[in-house]
């Protein structure tokens, strides 16, 4: 006669369970088990429920897989305010770090050996006077003509700009280009390089903006310090890569490192420094790039004012699960006057402008 797996454990408990007392007692809560897992084990192959075990297995796999990590972050980004990638998941993310441990660009560029990258370090800053000051800059040039680069008379800089209720954008307008973690710079995507002062270069065509915002704010008193503009792929990667080195070094993993530093550096490939038309903007009484120069005239001027000449906050507050990237009260986009313009008027970053051609 062939018995049954629950009735076999049932022979071999009552069997020991008669030796003694004390051994009826430890065993009882392994005999309660046994037959649990017998009873689920037996359920699950006597009703052809294996296909359905194994499926689960294979789901919680997935779940917990790193191979599953984009799926997962891109449902996290829609849902909820972004902390970008670190809030809910495993280490530290950037919102739970005290302020003294958030690395800007300066504390991972010091002391960089590579010869390849050595001129990055201590990057050059340029405030109005310098710029100008270059003669052989054609800066000199475009800042005094009456014509923007597109031979439209330029706006006096106490004038707001007004946008027809009729105004058509158009969603192939090159200054509108839409570059984030979703929309890298395209393969096809050409554009020509200006020279600001020395090795400092834009994309040419917003330069006259750019110095008509300079001379706005010094004539408010308010003196703008240009750095960081055009990044090409090389340096973008170097300084991605840096950031992660450095918080590797105050006890992070790899994963956690690369979550913290994607939330402040644009991922190589998707920065728009990489098409030369953002750039960081301080002042010479605060050049430290974080929160702080929000709260200082430079930051209120840009916020209130770049509108006026073709600029918008690319990362406000309060818009960091949109954006995918954290408040940044110093880096500038070019969109035009008008886009940008409609953008401060209705508080929304250029992802829903985009959104909304």
């Amino acid at each position: 006669m062939r018995y049954t797996a629950k009735e076999r454990v049932k022979f071999i408990f009552s069997h020991f369970a008669k030796k003694s007392r004390l051994l009826r007692v430890v065993l009882w809560p392994v005999f309660v088990l046994a037959m649990i897992v017998l009873t689920f084990a037996t359920y699950f192959f006597r009703n052809m429920k294996k296909e359905a075990c194994i499926g689960s297995l294979c789901l919680f796999f997935v779940m917990c897989s790193s191979f599953s990590f984009p799926l997962f972050e891109n449902l996290e980004v829609s849902q909820k305010p972004m902390i970008l990638i670190a809030d809910t998941r495993v280490g530290k993310a950037a919102d739970d770090l005290p302020k003294e441990e958030i690395l800007d660009d300066d504390d991972v560029m010091d002391g960089y050996e590579d010869v390849e990258f050595e001129h990055v370090d201590n990057l050059d800053k340029y405030s109005l006077d310098e710029i100008l000051a270059e003669s052989s800059s054609s800066v000199n040039a475009t800042a005094s003509s009456d014509n923007d680069v597109e031979g439209n008379a330029k706006k006096p800089a106490d004038q707001s700009v007004s946008v027809p209720s009729d105004y058509v954008f158009d969603k192939n307008d090159w200054r509108l280009l839409l570059i984030n973690k979703q929309h890298p710079v395209p393969d096809d995507y050409h554009f020509e390089l200006g020279i600001i002062k020395g090795a400092m270069r834009c994309d040419t065509r917003i330069i006259d903006d750019l110095v008509a915002m300079l001379q706005g704010a010094k004539e408010d008193g308010v003196n703008l310090v240009i750095c960081s503009p055009y990044r090409d792929m090389n340096r973008q990667t170097m300084l991605f890569e840096r950031k992660i080195e450095a918080y590797m070094a105050r006890g992070y993993s790899y994963m956690e490192a690369y979550k913290t530093t994607a939330h402040a550096v644009t991922v190589p490939g998707a920065s728009e420094h990489q098409i030369g038309l953002a750039l960081d903007i301080i002042c010479d009484t605060y050049a430290s790039l974080n929160e702080g120069f929000g709260e200082t005239e430079a930051g209120k001027w840009l916020k209130e004012h770049s509108a006026e000449y073709g600029f918008t906050l690319r990362y406000p507050k309060g818009k960091e699960y949109i954006t995918g990237i954290e408040y940044e009260p110093w880096h500038f986009r070019y969109v035009g006057r008008e886009a940008a313009t409609v953008m401060k008027e209705k508080d929304i970053c250029l992802e829903e402008f985009v959104e909304r051609l």
